[in-house]
C-alpha cells in the first residue's frame, strides 16, 4: 500500500513519525481511550489508517515541527562553519608534526649539550684555572642551558594552545545549541502524539462503534 508523506514532513523525519505511532500502539493497553485496539480495529489496521492520514495528523503539530526544523538547520550550518574543508593542496599534519618535533628535540639536545659543556668546562677550570678554554666551555654550557629553558617554555605554550583548541564543546556554545535542538525535537514529538496521533486513533475507534454483543 502506498503511503503519502505530508508535504511539510521531511523525508528524514518519516521514520520518527512512524516510531511515535508504533510507541502509541504498543502502549494502547495503558490508555483507556484506546481500549478498543485489537477488538474494534486491529493494530495493523490502525497503523495503516494513521500512516495514510499523515498529512492531516502532522498539521496538529505544525508549529512545533517548523521550529524543530529551523533549529536543526541552524545547527547544521553552524557545524559546517566550525569545520572548514581541508586544503586539497596541503599535506595535513605536516606543519604540526614539524613544530612538535622541534619543540621536543630542542630542549633535549640543548639540555644534553649544556650538561656536557658545563661538566667539561668545570673540570678544565678546576684543573687549569688559567686556561681560557674552560671558561669558554662554561659560557657555552650556560647558553645551551638557556636554549633548553626556552624550548621547555615553547613546548608548554604549545600544550596550552592545543588544550584551548580542544576545549569542551560548551565553551563555544555547541552544547547549548544541542540542548535547544533536543528540546525542540521533544516538543514536536509530544505535540504530534498528544494533539495528532492519539486523537486520530481515538476517533477511528469511536467511529467503528462498540463490538457487537454476543447473542444468547
Amino acid at each position: 500500500m502506498h503511503m503519502n508523506v505530508a508535504p511539510h514532513l521531511l523525508t528524514e523525519d518519516r521514520a520518527e513519525y512512524e516510531r511515535i505511532l508504533d510507541d502509541a500502539l504498543s502502549t494502547a493497553h495503558a490508555r483507556p481511550e484506546l481500549a478498543g485496539v485489537g477488538t474494534r480495529l486491529t493494530v495493523a489496521q490502525l497503523r495503516a489508517m494513521t500512516l495514510n492520514a499523515t498529512a492531516l495528523i502532522t498539521t496538529a503539530a505544525a508549529s512545533e515541527y517548523d521550529h524543530f526544523v529551523k533549529v536543526r538547520e541552524q545547527n547544521r550550518v553552524a557545524a559546517r562553519t566550525r569545520t572548514p574543508g581541508p586544503d586539497p593542496g596541503a599535506n595535513p599534519g605536516t606543519g604540526v608534526g614539524v613544530v612538535a618535533i622541534v619543540n621536543v628535540m630542542v630542549p633535549v639536545l640543548a639540555g644534553t649539550a649544556a650538561a656536557i659543556l658545563l661538566l667539561v668546562g668545570a673540570v678544565l677550570h678546576a684543573l687549569a684555572p688559567t686556561v681560557v678554554f674552560g671558561e669558554t666551555l662554561l659560557t657555552a654550557g650556560l647558553v645551551f642551558a638557556a636554549l633548553a629553558a626556552a624550548g621547555l617554555l615553547s613546548a608548554g605554550a604549545g600544550l596550552l594552545v592545543t588544550a584551548l583548541r580542544n576545549r569542551p564543546a560548551a565553551a563555544d556554545g555547541t552544547a547549548t545549541a544541542d540542548d535547544e535542538l533536543t528540546l525542540a525535537r521533544e516538543a514536536w514529538r509530544r505535540a504530534l502524539l498528544e494533539r495528532g496521533i492519539l486523537p486520530f486513533l481515538r476517533d477511528a475507534l469511536a467511529a467503528t462503534g462498540p463490538p457487537d454483543a454476543a447473542r444468547p
